[in-house]
């Protein structure tokens, strides 16, 4: 669909905007249309996540300076590791390629 084309409505909300789906389904319930839908099969390709276990009073800390920063604790996180891993190749004369993926 090109930018000058108008939106189709949707099978079952007759919305034409994510919005107005977003609205109609917060108001209704899939039950009452299940002889309306239809099996279908995708598949998802989501980037894996590593987690890595935090010390509680070190993550409250985490957490206080996150906030002041306006970002989650987790972004912050990266960012913290991505700089110190960048700083450490620098220092090291190792040309890594280091990046993060949010």
């Amino acid at each position: 669909m090109n930018e000058n084309e108008e939106p189709q409505p949707t099978g079952i909300s007759k919305a034409r905007t994510i919005d107005e789906i977003a609205e109609f389904w917060d108001t209704h319930s899939l039950a009452d249309y299940w002889d309306q839908t239809r099996e279908v099969v995708f598949e998802v390709r989501a980037q894996r996540k590593w987690r890595v276990a935090l010390d509680p009073e070190i993550y409250a800390q985490l957490k206080v300076q996150a906030r002041r920063r306006g970002i989650t604790p987790e972004t912050l996180v990266n960012l913290w590791l991505l700089e110190r891993l960048s700083r450490q190749s620098a220092e090291t004369g190792h040309k890594e390629t280091i990046t993060a993926s949010q």
